[in-house]
């Protein structure tokens, strides 16, 4: 048997695996070359010019000015020390609701010589009922108390810190003020002017109640606080808007007269004269036809006869 026959390669043929090869070559380098390379520079067009920011520029800078605000009081709180327990009281149960006002008060170092003044009654003054919310967020109510002195009124928080009681906010209000809570948040109303409200925001920081925000809001005019007075001339209504006001006819000159005045510069109509009514006169031809002497129009233009009156028996 004779042994098979090599296979010969056709001249100039290139391999399979060789031409697999260089495709796989070629698009690793179009993806190598086709973006740039990590840290690579480019070029993002021109140059975007850089505006400095604006500052402010003082009018007659040689004058004295005014002396510069005074730092705000939001955020301070947590540089003063932590509060204090009240002295010689304890809640009864570990409940402050069950807690005197009046001895809770009395024994706050804190409490004013006025306010001291309203827990005996004092005219002018008033220790409203407290009233009980959640303001550090653990579940349990706090004590909110008010003690109306003549021209202001101070506002006291309190919580419970195992069964002492800890006052966590002292704050001077005007007495017409307003209050609420929103979650574990207290927020103060208090009417700056006539067409201003400052609006003071406090939130529990883990030792006090902090002031977080406070800000002037325009409220325009207040309305007046007692119903029986009329608002000043001018003034109005808050929103309202100014009716025209129309003279009545009594007050009107020349009410009740027949004709208007005229307007200067103006011609007047002159009325004309009332024109005589002109009758109708029929036409020689149709006076003679039979249909005009047989119309109403020809016996009416007839000359009446007499009326004979029968002569009275002698």
């Amino acid at each position: 048997m004779a042994p098979p026959t090599p296979l010969r390669r056709r001249p100039g043929a290139v391999p399979a695996a060789a031409l697999a090869t260089l495709a796989v070559l070629t698009v690793l380098g179009v993806l190598a070359f086709g973006r740039p390379a990590p840290g690579g520079l480019r070029d993002d067009g021109p140059r975007v010019a850089v505006t400095p920011p604006t500052s402010a520029k003082p009018l007659w800078p040689g004058l004295a000015t005014a002396p510069p605000p005074a730092t705000s009081a939001i955020g301070s709180s947590t540089q003063a020390p932590p509060p204090q327990p009240v002295p010689d009281l304890t809640a009864p149960g570990h409940d402050l609701t069950a807690v005197d006002l009046h001895t809770l008060l009395a024994k706050d170092p804190a409490v004013s010589a006025e306010e001291r003044r309203a827990l005996d009654s004092c005219t002018g003054c008033e220790v409203r009922a407290p009233e009980f919310r959640d303001l550090t967020g653990d579940g349990l109510p706090e004590l909110i108390a008010a003690v109306a002195t003549p021209g202001q009124v101070a506002l006291h928080v309190y919580t419970l810190t195992g069964d002492r009681v800890l006052p966590i906010l002292r704050v001077q209000i005007k007495p017409d003020f307003g209050a609420a809570t929103l979650d574990s948040d207290l927020w103060l109303y208090e009417p700056t002017t006539v067409t201003t409200r400052t609006t003071s925001h406090y939130q529990w920081d883990g030792t006090r109640l902090a002031l977080v925000d406070q800000r002037v809001d325009g409220i325009g005019l207040l309305p007046p606080t007692d119903p029986g007075t009329d608002p000043p001339a001018g003034t109005g209504a808050v929103g309202a808007v100014p009716s025209t006001v129309r003279p009545s006819a009594e007050a009107r000159p020349g009410a009740g007269a027949a004709a208007p005045t005229a307007r200067p510069g103006r011609p007047q109509p002159q009325p004309q004269p009332a024109q005589p009514s002109q009758r109708y006169q029929p036409t020689p031809q149709y006076q003679s036809s039979p249909q005009y002497q047989q119309s109403p129009q020809y016996q009416s233009s007839q000359p009446s006869a007499p009326a004979v009156v029968p002569e009275a028996k002698r």
